[in-house]
């Protein structure tokens, strides 16, 4: 179905005269009865009689004007769902619980009027490949692994250093310390099987492993982050890492240590990619949330790799 015809359509129900309507529609009034003609023809049916004061709707044609809005209004909303401007900001935040979800709630917070689409995607080659698509408008990433530059049409802006801490159970060696030394923890075994090779992670905690000595280890499947803590709640052997910002509940009974890492504080690199070509305009918006004040910092006494972009 032609959807000018039927906005025509309405146009003519609206103004009750041909005349009128084409002047609304700025076409003129022979355009308006061929799109009409052409309508009633799709239909089979009648929609409007001609009468000295002009065009009045048939029985058909009120039953059809109700539907007909409605195509239009659909018709609207489909549009503005990939208008830039008019659509959501999308924008990729790994997962619910971490930092880049917690500065995506301080961005809605800050600018309700913007409306917002936050989705979770894998990797960093994922998302890039979903900003170059359109598909998404922007990630938190930390930027690209060794070896893996960003395609020169990928921006990236620098917007938070999120310390590690280190998550024990209660028996563990280490429980009762008020922080500890990258040097403290050689020799203990950190699980994280989370990590998966070829992710920006997996490439952040090699290095972190090669430059302190530390023994990471990655094995058996990943069932979340509750059997995780049910696990390094149980084994004395075992300790984790966990950013400062990650949202973390677990029952009382597990007594688990959230403790701060020191001499040096390793960081996770957090970065927002966008295409440079994109503009939608709230993405400006949230840029400049992001880095007024900027939360990221290169303080003395803090470590991260040395391949991570400069903001």
């Amino acid at each position: 179905m032609d959807l000018e015809a039927v906005r025509t359509f309405a146009a003519v129900a609206e103004a009750g005269q041909f005349q009128k309507a084409a002047a609304d529609l700025s076409i003129t009034q022979q355009a308006v009865s061929k799109r009409i003609a052409t309508l009633e023809r799709d239909l089979g049916v009648r929609l409007f009689t001609r009468t000295p004061r002009g065009a009045e709707l048939t029985i058909d044609g009120q039953a059809f004007l109700p539907h007909a809005r409605e195509l239009l209004r659909v018709a609207e909303r489909a549009v503005a769902s990939v208008r830039t401007g008019r659509r959501p900001l999308r924008v990729d935040v790994i997962a619910s619980r971490v930092a880049p979800s917690g500065l995506m709630r301080g961005f809605h917070q800050a600018h309700p009027e913007i409306d917002l689409d936050v989705v979770m995607l894998f990797d960093v080659e994922t998302a890039v490949a979903a900003i170059r698509s359109g598909a998404i408008d922007a990630s938190f990433r930390a930027v690209a692994a060794p070896g893996r530059p960003l395609p020169e049409d990928i921006e990236s802006l620098r917007v938070l250093d999120e310390p590690l801490q280190l998550l024990t159970g209660p028996a563990h060696a280490l429980a009762n310390a008020r922080s500890v030394t990258l040097a403290q923890l050689a020799g203990h075994r950190i699980w994280m099987p989370g990590i998966l090779p070829g992710t920006e992670w997996a490439a952040y905690y090699d290095d972190l492993v090669a430059e302190f000595g530390l023994t990471i280890e990655a094995t058996g499947p990943n069932f979340g982050s509750d059997a995780l803590l049910d696990t390094i709640a149980e084994t004395p052997a075992l300790a984790t890492f966990m950013s400062e910002q990650t949202r973390l509940v677990w029952p009382t009974g597990h007594g688990l240590r959230r403790i701060p890492v020191i001499d040096p504080t390793p960081v996770y690199p957090h970065s927002l990619l966008w295409h440079r070509d994109n503009p939608h305009p709230a993405l400006a918006t949230l840029r400049a949330h992001l880095t007024a004040p900027s939360p990221g910092t290169d303080a003395a006494g803090t470590w991260r790799p040395d391949w991570v972009l400069p903001r």
